[in-house]
C-alpha cells in the first residue's frame, strides 16, 4: 500500500511510458505532415468531436475507477474484521480456559499448552490466508506457529487456511471432552471459526473473479483511439484560414500532456482492481498479518513480540 503523498517521476513514467511515447510520435508526425505536406491544413478536424469522445472516455475511465477502488476497500474492510475477530477469538479462547480453573474436569497442566496451540494456529491461519491470496510458496514460515507433524500434513494440502481453521473446530470439541473448555464455550468459538471462514471465502471471490474483462480491454483501447486522434482535433485550434499559426507546434506538448492525463487515470483504476497481487499498491497483508501476530502473543502474555512493520520509502507492505 502507498502512504506517502507524492511519488517518483521515473516510478510513474515506468507505467505509462508506452502511451506517453506513442502520442508523442503520432503527434509528432501530424504535425509535420501538416506543416509539410501540400494541403496539410485538411487533416485538421473539428475537436468537437474529439472533445465528445474524450468526455465519455473520462465517464468511463472515472466508473473502471470507483469499481476498482470498491473492490480495493472491500478487501481492505475483510482485512479489518479479520484482525477484530482475530483478537475476539484469542481473548475467547483464553478467558473460557481460564473461566474453568474451578472445576473438577480442569487441568493446569495442559491449560496454557492449550491456549497458545489455538492461538499460534489461528496466526498460522491468517498468514497462510495471506500466502494462499498472493499465490505466494512461503508455507515454511509456518512452521514456527504448528506442531512438527501438523506441518507436514499440511504441506500436502491444496487449500491451507481451510485445513488449519477445520483442525481448530476438531481441537475445540477435543478440549470439551477433555474438560479444558466447557458448558457453551465451543458455541461462541464456532462462531468465530464461521466468520473466519466468511473472511477467507470473501477475499477468494474477490482474487478469483476479476472486474468484468470488457471494462478493462475498452478502457485501455479508448485511450489509445483517443491519443491517435487528439493531435488531428488540436490542429484545428491553430488553423488561420489555410495556414497553421506559428504556435503550432504546440499540438505535440499538449497532446502528451493530455494523453498522459487519460493513461495515469486508467492506470490507477488497473492498478487499484486486484488488490492481492502482492504489489506496491495492494492491501498491505504482511503489515496486517504482523498485527495479528503481535496483537495475540501479547494476549497470551508474551514479551517477545515480532517487530512491528513500518513503511519503507512511503510503501508498506
Amino acid at each position: 500500500m502507498i502512504v506517502k503523498r507524492n511519488f517518483h517521476p521515473l516510478r510513474v513514467w515506468s507505467y505509462i511510458w508506452r502511451e506517453v511515447v506513442y502520442a508523442f510520435a503520432i503527434s509528432v508526425a501530424v504535425w509535420a505532415a501538416a506543416g509539410l505536406l501540400p494541403g496539410g491544413a485538411r487533416l485538421a478536424v473539428s475537436f468537437t468531436p474529439i472533445g465528445v469522445l474524450g468526455s465519455a472516455l473520462a465517464i468511463f475511465v472515472a466508473f473502471r475507477n470507483n469499481s476498482a477502488y470498491g473492490r480495493w476497500w472491500e478487501a481492505r474492510q475483510i482485512w479489518g474484521a479479520l484482525i477484530n475477530w482475530s483478537r475476539i477469538f484469542a481473548r475467547l479462547i483464553i478467558t473460557f480456559v481460564d473461566s474453568h480453573r474451578h472445576t473438577p474436569q480442569y487441568d493446569a497442566g495442559s491449560a496454557p499448552a492449550f491456549q497458545r496451540e489455538m492461538v499460534y494456529r489461528h496466526i498460522a491461519f491468517v498468514h497462510a490466508l495471506r500466502f494462499h491470496l498472493r499465490r505466494e510458496e512461503r508455507w515454511e514460515e509456518l512452521r514456527p506457529f504448528l506442531p512438527e507433524t501438523e506441518f507436514q500434513q499440511l504441506l500436502a494440502c491444496q487449500n491451507k487456511p481451510n485445513v488449519l481453521l477445520q483442525t481448530q473446530g476438531r481441537r475445540i470439541y477435543d478440549a470439551m471432552a477433555g474438560g479444558t473448555l466447557q458448558g457453551f464455550d465451543s458455541f461462541q468459538l464456532e462462531g468465530c471459526l464461521a466468520q473466519f471462514a466468511n473472511h477467507q471465502g470473501a477475499c477468494e471471490r474477490i482474487k478469483n473473479t476479476p472486474l468484468p474483462r470488457q471494462y478493462d480491454f475498452f478502457t485501455r483501447l479508448f485511450v489509445w483511439v483517443f491519443a491517435t486522434l487528439l493531435p488531428f482535433g488540436l490542429l484545428s485550434l491553430f488553423l488561420q484560414g489555410d495556414q497553421f499559426s506559428p504556435a503550432a507546434w504546440l499540438v505535440v506538448p499538449l497532446s502528451v500532456v493530455i494523453a498522459a492525463v487519460f493513461t495515469i487515470m486508467e492506470k490507477t483504476g488497473a492498478a487499484n482492481e486486484d488488490p492481492f497481487e502482492n504489489r506496491v499498491t495492494d492491501v498491505p497483508l504482511t503489515a496486517l498479518c504482523n498485527t495479528i501476530e503481535r496483537d495475540l502473543k501479547e494476549q497470551l502474555g508474551e514479551a517477545a513480540l515480532p517487530e512491528k512493520l513500518l513503511p519503507v520509502d512511503g510503501y508498506l507492505w
